[in-house]
């Protein structure tokens, strides 16, 4: 069993990222008491059932109150309103951080609620899945997954302490400052999902032109790649809203490659189409060696998805 870490957790919102934390945190011993706050009752009392929060709350404010540290894990569209309700309740000295998909804004939303003495360190475990809500998690959702920290201004011996945790819950933990998180997760995560919903969109309208047919033999390429598509749509709402910029630099520059594909196969140059496949294939083995293929939760899904 690890070390404990921190004496009091605060849960703030109890999806699938929220619970995976509570379920690793009692599994390795890692806080004293686990609490947690989300909006409906059936939430609250399905962690409570579940066991990996000790005591729920009705307000973010009374879960925040007496923890040394408070996870926001709402979605990014809210997380404002949330550090300012928990704003005054705060320990003196505490360490809040964040789940969410997007740095740059989260910050900009945050950051002025909270006071002098707390230190904000933003992140985000590149892990999840296709599903949502408190009974979906986990404890071991974050072995050998990366999570990134947003260390900023926040004291060194407070990022340690949470990268401990990390660490602790089997994350492997890298630091990188905000905008540069935002670019990186356009491309590994924020357009491939766009694309994956637009797929799901083309596939629906072929359907009507087919009837059943494409739903009926969708093969395991469709079904695969179009899986993401059933994350949580206001989560992905606020990350497209609030990492806008990033995202559509990185679409630009899809269109731009389909485009060429679009070309070859148009020009009939098979020689370009077998160039193109091979360099992405390497690509693509070196994603597996990296420990980031298809057989462990993916980058950026279904996460914080009760306010």
């Amino acid at each position: 069993m690890s070390a404990q870490i921190y004496d009091r957790v605060a849960l703030i919102g109890l999806g699938l990222i929220a619970s995976s934390m509570g379920h690793a945190m009692k599994k390795w011993g890692l806080a004293g008491t686990v609490v947690g706050h989300a909006k409906t009752a059936e939430t609250r009392a399905a962690a409570l059932e579940i066991g990996f929060c000790d005591e729920v709350f009705e307000t973010a404010a009374e879960a925040a109150k007496g923890a040394d540290l408070v996870v926001l894990a709402v979605p990014v569209g809210v997380m404002g309103a949330v550090a300012e309700e928990i704003g005054p309740w705060l320990t003196p000295g505490a360490t809040v951080t964040d789940v969410g998909s997007v740095k740059q804004a989260v910050i900009e939303a945050v950051g002025p609620h909270l006071p002098e003495d707390i230190n904000f360190v933003p992140g985000h475990p590149l892990a999840g899945t296709e599903h949502s809500g408190p009974r979906s998690g986990f404890a071991t959702l974050f072995q050998n997954r990366f999570t990134l920290l947003i260390p900023g201004e926040a004291a060194p011996d407070a990022v340690a302490r949470l990268r401990a945790l990390w660490e602790g819950m089997g994350a492997k933990v890298e630091e990188m400052d905000a905008a540069h998180h935002d670019v990186v997760l356009a491309v590994t995560s924020h357009t491939p999902h766009l694309i994956a919903y637009t797929m799901v969109g083309v596939a629906d309208h072929l359907r009507r032109v087919t009837e059943s047919e494409i739903i009926k033999y969708s093969a395991a390429g469709f079904r695969d790649f179009t899986r993401i598509a059933a994350s949580d749509p206001t989560m992905w709402r606020d990350v497209f809203l609030t990492n806008r910029e990033a995202t559509l630099d990185v679409l630009g520059r899809f269109t731009e490659e389909l485009f060429a594909l679009q070309r070859a196969i148009r020009m009939g140059d098979g020689q370009a189409l077998f160039d193109y496949f091979t360099r992405t294939r390497a690509i693509r083995r070196g994603i597996i060696e990296a420990g980031q293929d298809t057989s462990a939760p993916d980058f950026g899904r279904a996460k914080a998805d009760d306010a």
